[in-house]
C-alpha cells in the first residue's frame, strides 16, 4: 500500500478512454538494454512468461530466441484446449503441448496448463454427448479429461486454468454465471467443485487457478464481472472448493474502456482479503482506436500498461504477469475483426514488435518489474522463483 499514493498521481492519465489523436509530446525511446523482462521480475519474486504456438518454435528460431530471453514461464496458446486434445471419445493427442513441455524443461522454463473446463472450444462430439449422458457418465466426462491430462503432465505443469470464464452477467443470471455453458447446464454451479476437487486429487501439488476477463476496467461491464467473480469465489471458497489463486486475464483496451487504478486496486486487495493468489495470465492491449502514428499510440499504450502492471504488482499476492503472445507478429488482436486494424496492419500491443524488437510496451513493462516491491510466497502450493 504503500506506493498507492505515487501510483496514483501516475496513473490519473489513464482514467478514462485515451484519446484517439496524437499526443502533443512523446518521451524519447527508452533504453532497451540488459535483462529480459523475467529476470526483472525475478528480483521482487515473481515471473514472467508468455502464451506461444509449438509451431512458432519448430519455424521461427528467431521468435525462439526471443522467448528464451525474455520469459521464464510458458503457456500453450491453444494445445491444451479439449476440442485439440480430445478429438474424440477416448482418443487424445498431446503431442502439440508434449512438444511445449518438452521445450520448456529442455530450457529450464516453467509451464501453466491452459485450460481444463471452459465452456468454448469443446469437441462437438462432447456437446452432442453431455446433455444425454447418465449422471454418472455425464460426470466422468468432466472430471476424466481433468485426471487425464493433469496426471500426464504431474510434475512438470505447476500451474492449472481448471476453469476459465465462468461468469457473464450480461447473460442475465442473478448470480452473474455464464449461462450458455454446457458445463453450468450439465451441473449447475457445482461444475466448478467438480472440477477442483478432481483437480486436486489429481496433481495434490499443482496450483489451481480460476480464470475470467473483464475485470480491469472503469467500466460498468467490468464492474459487474467483478462483482460476480467476487461473489463467486466467496461461495465457493465457503464450500471448501480448493481454489488457490484468481488469473486476471488482462486484455486491456484502452481506447474504448477507461482504467481507473483505485477501483483495480481495491478489487485486488478484496481477492487478497479471501486468502487467494493473483496472476496476471494472458495480458495485452489492443490499441485499434488509437492515434494513427505508431509513435504517440505505443506511448499511450505503454503508459496504460505501465499503469496497470504498477498496481497488480503492489498487491503482494501477485505472483505472475504472462503476456498472450510476445510479439506482435503473432498477436491474436490482429486476427480477430473487433481489434485488428482495417488497414491490415498489426495491432501493436505485446512488449515486442512484428520484427522482435523491444518497444515502449516493453520498457514500461520492465519498469513496473524494476519498481515492484519484494514479495514472498504466502498462499499454500505457491513456490518463489528460484
Amino acid at each position: 500500500m504503500k506506493r498507492r499514493t505515487f501510483i496514483a498521481a501516475a496513473a490519473a492519465a489513464c482514467s478514462f478512454p485515451l484519446a484517439t489523436s496524437a499526443v502533443p509530446f512523446v518521451p524519447p525511446l527508452p533504453d532497451f538494454g540488459g535483462l529480459g523482462l523475467d529476470a526483472r521480475a525475478r528480483r521482487s519474486g515473481r515471473r514472467f512468461g508468455c502464451a506461444i504456438k509449438s509451431g512458432q518454435l519448430a519455424k521461427d528460431p528467431a521468435f525462439t530466441a526471443a522467448v528464451l530471453r525474455e520469459a521464464g514461464t510458458i503457456v500453450q496458446e491453444y494445445e491444451l484446449k479439449r476440442h485439440v486434445t480430445q478429438p474424440a471419445p477416448g482418443r487424445y493427442d498431446f503431442s502439440g503441448n508434449d512438444r511445449l513441455v518438452d521445450f520448456a524443461q529442455k530450457n529450464g522454463l516453467a509451464v501453466r496448463g491452459h485450460t481444463l473446463v471452459w465452456y468454448a472450444m469443446n469437441p462437438p462430439w462432447l456437446q452432442a454427448a453431455l446433455p444425454k449422458a447418465a449422471p454418472r457418465a455425464k460426470e466422468g466426462l468432466l472430471t476424466g479429461y481433468i485426471e487425464t491430462a493433469m496426471r500426464r503432465y504431474a510434475g512438470r505443469i505447476g500451474e492449472w486454468d481448471v476453469v476459465n470464464e465462468p461468469v457473464e452477467p450480461k447473460e442475465g443470471r442473478a448470480d452473474g454465471l455464464r449461462a450458455k455453458n454446457i458445463w453450468e447446464q450439465a451441473f449447475g454451479e457445482n461444475y466448478i467443485d467438480l472440477a477442483f476437487h478432481t483437480a486436486r486429487q489429481a496433481d495434490p501439488r499443482a496450483r489451481l487457478f480460476l480464470t475470467d476477463f473483464g475485470l480491469e476496467h472503469a467500466s460498468r461491464r467490468c464492474a459487474a464481472r467483478r462483482a460476480a467473480i467476487l461473489k463467486l469465489l466467496e461461495r465457493a471458497l465457503g464450500r471448501g472448493v480448493p481454489i488457490d489463486a484468481l488469473g486476471i486475464q488482462g486484455h486491456l483496451k484502452p481506447f474504448r474502456e477507461p482504467f481507473d487504478e483505485r477501483i483495480f486496486a481495491n478489487f485486488l486487495d478484496e481477492v487478497r482479503g479471501m486468502g487467494i493468489g493473483i496472476a496476471i495470465t494472458e495480458m495485452d492491449i489492443a490499441d485499434r482506436g488509437g492515434p494513427q502514428a505508431i509513435e504517440p499510440r505505443d506511448a499511450q499504450v505503454a503508459a496504460v500498461g505501465k499503469a496497470f502492471l504498477d498496481v497488480a504488482l503492489d498487491n503482494p499476492a501477485t505472483s505472475s504477469v504472462l503476456t498472450w503472445g510476445l510479439s506482435d507478429r503473432y498477436s491474436w488482436l490482429s486476427t480477430y475483426p473487433e481489434y485488428r486494424w482495417p488497414d491490415g496492419k498489426p495491432s501493436r500491443g505485446l512488449p515486442l514488435d512484428s520484427d522482435l524488437r523491444r518497444k515502449r510496451l516493453w520498457a514500461a513493462m520492465a519498469a513496473a518489474f524494476d519498481a515492484a516491491p519484494a514479495r514472498r510466497a504466502s498462499i499454500q502450493g505457491e513456490g518463489v522463483p528460484a
